[in-house]
């Protein structure tokens, strides 16, 4: 089913020496369920697809539909590069924050969503805690909790792992990648690191230089029960990171 789509997508930026392009004629579809991974040189136009996606960027030409309908009318969830929890808030309260900002009266419904999730992933004895007092790990199990709380059709992930240590990021690629699975989340990763974007993905789309247009897309044949930790174990892991790596040196 075709979920997402880009169609032939065209973004100009402005500024004070004048107008250059972003991104370039881009399409591409993406399937109600899937795990995508978008990686390209830095500075390609990663994080302009997502906002473009999530309706803060307007396209200069193209369009962009999720589910038959312009992203501007539809709940996008939207995680950062750092988890943006307040200390002041308990954990209850920072997960409220998306409805808040939404507009909407949380109800006994929201909460009782709320607490299944923050049940099922292990929070729920850390629900009055503030965010100073949880791990790396356990914040991004918040902030992933947050943006889900409001029920979003598709869920965008910029860096969100980067702040992180190396065996944390780890851990926390098994966490996110699980609860999304089990919550049958639709799902964009933007990242920097092959080796997440392989180990996380059912495709990874690769971008050329700026303008960013789609260079290829590799799908990742692994079994679908392994997670990303066992992923790396694999023997065709390399010979995915190898690929990928060579069409982003071109």
């Amino acid at each position: 089913m075709k979920y997402l789509i880009f169609d032939n997508v065209n973004f100009n930026y402005f500024n004070k020496t004048g107008e250059f392009e972003a991104v370039k004629g881009l399409s591409f579809e993406i399937q109600k369920g899937e795990f995508v991974s978008i990686v390209g040189p830095s500075g390609c136009g990663k994080t302009t697809i997502l906002s473009l996606i999530a309706g803060l960027l307007e396209p200069t030409s193209g369009d962009i539909l999720l589910d038959g309908e312009k992203v501007q009318n539809v709940n996008i969830g939207y995680m950062f590069q750092r988890d943006q929890l307040f200390e002041w808030r308990n954990i209850h309260k920072n997960i409220l924050l998306g409805l808040e900002i939404k507009g909407k009266k949380h109800n006994q419904q929201d909460e009782e969503y709320i607490d299944g999730l923050l049940t099922k992933y292990g929070l729920i004895d850390f629900k009055d805690k503030h965010p100073s007092e949880l791990s790396g790990g356990m914040r991004q199990r918040v902030a992933l909790i947050r943006t889900l709380a409001v029920k979003p059709k598709l869920l965008l992930l910029d860096e969100p792992f980067s702040a992180l240590d190396f065996q944390t990021r780890l851990d926390v690629c098994n966490d996110v990648k699980n609860i999304i699975k089990q919550e049958n989340q639709t799902a964009i990763l933007v990242t920097h690191d092959i080796s997440e974007a392989i180990s996380m993905s059912d495709r990874v789309f690769i971008l050329t230089k700026r303008p960013a247009k789609l260079h290829k897309i590799e799908i990742m044949d692994f079994d679908k029960s392994l997670s990303p930790l066992k992923r790396r174990d694999e023997k065709h892991f390399s010979a995915y990171f190898n690929k990928i790596w060579e069409e982003l040196s071109l």
